[in-house]
């Protein structure tokens, strides 16, 4: 995922919908690939989203926006239409909603990193959303292997049947996570599941072609539901500190996020990942590779060209990784 377009006129929001279709969206939605380019060659649209601040221009938020407001999911030609007859309503949604997708399946990639700590741990998660990604242990996760399937088994105190895939190339899978005894996380405007409006905006947010994973947003939920995490509203930077503070005494505080920070200017990651060390806790990142050059400096020049995101333990990189948690690769060396 690259940085928002929040200057640079048309040419700068045209791109960031072509590399959104052609980079992104291709290899797992092709009515995204259809919709990121039509938008990418529609001067009319994108004259109109110059019109919103440059956070609320991205692709994501956009598409979700139209699917909330009845667009069909039919090739842009089609779309296009419903779109602009409810413009509306689809930008008063995009100045009000965020990209907030919550996808358990990252914890298939985050757990590469989880599972070298030692416990008891206490997970704090910046941009967490619902707060799905907050049970890692809950769920079954099998990781394809060239020998076969290696599964990881759900150990915490709720759990789900259901079972989420991960391919693994040249990474050994996680052998066990540690015992969790606190959940918190934090989010510019935390999703309610147990509220209509927030559980339907959070599936607009999954991809045509991806549906497996309303199935996730579901057991995910029931998860909630039956053991809640502690989620606050605000800003990462000023209400971390608040949240570590929280950590019971004994566990190890781990900050987690996954396409989070790349929301954030240059400036105010830079302050995150200088009061994650200030305050000793544990750091697992799974950004897009330009997000955090610090991380990405340390890569080889084959992995800094390549697509998807970088998985890192306390800054030290460890795989490539999907932006849904489809797989994990090893890095070149």
């Amino acid at each position: 995922m690259r940085d928002i377009p929040a200057d640079g006129g048309l040419d700068r929001l045209r791109e960031h919908f072509r590399h959104f279709a052609e980079v992104e969206a291709a290899p797992v939605s092709v009515l995204y690939e259809d919709w990121g380019l039509g938008v990418a060659a529609d001067d009319e649209i994108l004259e109109r989203l110059l019109a919103l601040p440059g956070d609320k221009r991205q692709a994501n938020l956009l598409f979700a926006a139209a699917r909330l407001h009845g667009t069909p999911l039919k090739p842009w030609a089609d779309a296009r239409a419903q779109v602009l007859a409810r413009w509306h309503d689809v930008v008063e949604t995009m100045r009000l909603r965020r990209t907030q997708t919550n996808e358990p399946g990252r914890n298939a990639v985050t757990n590469l990193a989880l599972s070298r700590i030692e416990g008891p741990v206490a997970l704090i998660e910046v941009g967490a959303s619902a707060g799905l990604c907050l049970y890692p242990d809950a769920w079954t996760f099998r990781y394809g292997t060239p020998d076969g399937p290696v599964e990881l088994l759900p150990r915490g105190p709720v759990t789900t049947d259901l079972e989420i895939d991960c391919g693994l190339e040249g990474v050994d899978p996680p052998k066990a996570l540690p015992e969790i005894v606190w959940r918190g996380g934090v989010d510019l405007n935390p999703l309610d599941l147990t509220r209509e409006e927030d559980l339907a905006w959070l599936e607009m947010l999954v991809w045509p072609g991806m549906e497996h994973r309303l199935e996730r947003i579901d057991a995910g939920a029931q998860l909630i539901s039956a053991r809640q995490p502690e989620l606050v509203g605000g800003d990462l930077n000023a209400e971390l500190p608040d949240l570590l503070a929280r950590v019971p005494e004994g566990a190890t505080p781990v900050v987690m996020h996954s396409a989070v920070l790349v929301y954030l200017s240059p400036e105010e990651r830079r302050r995150f990942v200088e009061q994650v060390r200030a305050a000793g806790a544990r750091w697992i990142s799974n950004e897009g590779i330009g997000v955090l050059p610090e991380i990405a400096e340390q890569l080889p020049e084959e992995d800094r060209d390549a697509t998807g995101f970088i998985l890192a333990l306390d800054g030290e990189p460890i795989a490539r990784t999907g932006p849904h948690g489809q797989y994990a690769r090893q890095l070149v060396r």
